[in-house]
Parts: C-alpha cells; sequence; structure tokens
C-alpha cells in the first residue's frame, strides 16, 4: 500500500494529503466535536462539555491508507465517525470528494453512503443475530435499488472474495468464529464498492493470529478494489505494515502526523515515543535493555482539558511554555507533522527549519521548537 513520495513543501497547499494534485477523498478541517453534559429535571441546563475531538485538521488522498492511533478515549473512533456523519460535528468542516458534508442531512447523505462504508470493532454486536449472512450482506443492495435476482449471486461472490463459502450465505452470525464474523462485517461494507472504508478497530476483539489474517485480507482487497482505509487503532503495532501515514491523537488533539515507517524509526513527539515503547519486542534482552520514555499517571478529564499543551500533566519533558502555549503543528522535512514545544529525534537544524503547518489548532501559538537543545533528546531542564 505504498504511495507516492510527499511533494516538496512549496509544491504542496496548505491542507496535508492532496496527493495527486486533484484535492484529498476526505478533508477535515479545524473538526471540533463537542458532547454536551446537561443537568435538571424538568429544565435541563448545559454544564460542561466532554471535549472529545477538539479543532483536529487533516486529509486522506485517495488510495491511502492512514493510521489513526491513540489511547482509549483520545477521539480517535468518535472522528471516525463525524467523517462517517453517525454523529454530528460541534464545529469545523468536513468534504468528501470536494463536497461540504458536514450538515448534510439524510438526502445529501443518501447516494454518499454508496462510497463511505464501516466496519465496527465488536464482529458479533455489528451483525443481526436474527438475520441469515445472505440477508445482513444484502441490505445494502436492497436498499439502494438493487434487483432482487442479482442481490443472491453479488452476495455468493463477495462471501469468496472475504474468504468464505457461499454456501455460508444461509447461516447466522452465531455460527461463525469471531475472524470469519469480521468477514462478513467486511463483505458487507463491500457490497456497494464504496471508495472509503472505516475501519474502528476491526481487529483488536480477534486473536493475534486471525488479526494477521484480516490484516492482509484487507490489504488484498484494497488492491482488487481500489479502496482508501481510514484504520483506527489503539495499537500501534498493529497499523505498522497497513499505513501509509499514521496519525496521532491525544486527549481529542493531533499531536503528530507522519509517513508510516517514519514515525517508528523517529518519533517526534514525546507521545508518540511513549506509545513505541509501549510495544513488547519479542526478544526478552532486547526488550529490557532498549531505552522507554516512561510517561506517567492518566489522561486528564477531557471535560476540563489542561492549558497548553493538553499532554504536559504527563510529559517528562514538559517546561513552562508547555503549560501556558498550546504548541503549533511544525512541519519538518518530509511532511512530517508534530505539536511540541520540545521535539525527539530531531536536530538543531531541522528544529530551525521547521515552519508552522497551516492544519495548526487555531487555539494554537505562534512559538516554534527552540533550537537550543541540540540532540533532540534529552530532556529538557525545568
Amino acid at each position: 500500500m505504498s504511495v507516492e513520495a510527499p511533494a516538496s513543501e512549496e509544491q504542496r497547499p496548505p491542507v496535508e494529503g492532496d496527493g495527486d494534485g486533484q484535492g484529498p477523498l476526505v478533508d477535515v478541517e479545524h473538526l471540533k466535536v463537542f458532547f454536551p453534559i446537561k443537568q435538571g429535571i424538568l429544565l435541563e441546563r448545559e454544564v460542561a462539555r466532554v471535549h472529545a475531538v477538539n479543532d483536529v485538521t487533516l486529509a486522506i488522498d485517495e488510495g491511502e491508507t492512514l493510521g489513526l492511533v491513540g489511547e482509549s478515549g483520545c477521539g480517535k473512533t468518535t472522528m471516525s465517525r463525524a467523517i462517517m456523519r453517525l454523529i454530528d460535528a460541534t464545529d469545523g468542516a468536513i468534504r468528501f470528494r470536494g463536497e461540504e458534508i458536514t450538515k448534510a442531512g439524510r438526502r445529501k447523505m443518501a447516494p454518499l453512503r454508496r462510497e463511505m462504508q464501516m466496519v465496527f470493532q465488536d464482529p458479533f454486536a455489528s451483525l443481526n443475530p436474527r438475520k441469515r449472512v445472505g440477508q445482513i450482506i444484502g441490505m445494502p443492495l436492497r436498499l439502494h435499488g438493487s434487483k432482487d435476482d442479482t442481490i443472491e449471486t453479488r452476495v455468493g461472490q463477495l462471501l469468496e472474495k472475504v474468504g468464505l463459502a457461499p454456501e455460508h450465505i444461509n447461516r447466522y452470525p452465531h455460527e461463525f468464529s469471531g475472524g470469519q464474523r469480521q468477514r462478513i462485517g467486511v463483505a458487507r461494507a463491500l457490497a456497494l464498492e464504496p471508495r472509503l472504508i472505516v475501519l474502528d478497530e476491526p481487529v483488536s476483539a480477534l486473536d493475534v493470529s486471525v488479526q494477521a489474517q484480516i490484516i492482509n485480507l484487507l490489504d488484498d482487497l484494497q488492491d482488487d478494489f481500489k479502496l482508501t482505509y481510514l484504520f483506527v487503532a489503539h495499537d500501534l503495532s498493529v497499523v505498522r505494515h497497513v499505513s501509509d501515514r499514521i496519525a496521532v491523537m491525544y486527549l481529542g488533539k493531533l499531536m503528530e502526523l507522519s509517513p508510516a515507517e517514519e514515525l517508528y524509526t523517529k518519533p517526534i513527539h514525546p507521545y508518540s515515543t511513549a506509545l513505541l515503547g509501549a510495544i513488547p519486542i519479542p526478544d526478552p534482552e532486547e526488550n529490557r535493555s532498549r531505552e522507554r520514555l516512561v510517561v506517567s499517571g492518566e489522561p486528564p478529564n477531557p471535560i476540563n482539558p489542561p492549558s497548553g499543551c493538553v499532554f504536559h500533566p504527563r510529559c517528562p519533558r514538559s517546561t513552562e511554555i508547555c503549560t501556558q502555549v498550546e504548541p503549533p503543528l511544525a512541519r519538518y522535512r518530509g511532511g512530517h507533522l508534530a505539536a511540541c514545544h520540545h521535539p525527539v529525534s530531531v536536530s538543531a537544524d531541522e528544529i530551525r527549519a521547521a515552519k508552522k503547518d497551516p492544519s495548526s489548532p487555531l487555539s494554537a501559538g505562534e512559538e516554534m521548537p527552540s533550537a537550543s537543545d541540540p540532540d533532540g533528546g534529552s530532556a529538557p531542564s525545568s
């Protein structure tokens, strides 16, 4: 799932992810999704808001796989559902093929549903236990006007595509294993030949051996159907081999956006470094001897996010500026973006060459990272 090398900084328009010069397939601009908390019996009033997604800008190219990772509660699933218009955005813009869909109603979204599909995390809960496989996969075709005499043939073809037998068409979901149920969910998502599939932690509920099978299946299907994926996961090891780029979220904010392999070899944000350090290495000696960036504590309350950088209460490199000023997304060489006042793994020259990216949050300050820590590796003094 390789993509063309990123264009130079001078050639790129403001929004990340435009690849072929014709604009991205999905374009999210300063997206906010807040959930109101209300009190009262007869007269409810809003007393607070959960900041699930807070001013995120990114884009997904046609044919690309964008991995979206972070701890539980970071807002990645909320953002994926907002892109699918399963929940409403509080502010910002969502565009699909250049068309504004942020506030689109059911009538406007109906034809776009053919092109935007989703595979859910739990392969059992997402399938109707009272419906046979043929009915589950055939329902999207029926809703979009396919003739009944063609649906069964199409369902059989889809079952074969995902590695199941056509005779499974009359079975119920409980008769399948977890991996097979997820294959049914993938077949249902493929039924209308979409351009975008949002994969919401599609392998997290499966055994490790089955995870590899499903990931390989998704890889093959992307090539066969020319698909674009948004792959949501909490485990960086899962998205490594399937993603072209990886976006790292924390407490509703975008922390880092990078070409996939570069994130693993050169993470710039301390949070990304901590996530990579949590991935176990099979060799016990190597696992014990490697350096880790230790992050203590729990994520702050999303109802009242910290000022400045939202990661500063847990960051071992935090200084006074981190508590007061939200860092902008700095663009480093190769299109690597990171929002950190004290980046790691970058030289003083790379820091001096970095520029504030236009996709930075509107609330971010103008202060760029300091090149006073030339090795980019040791924590600054407090």
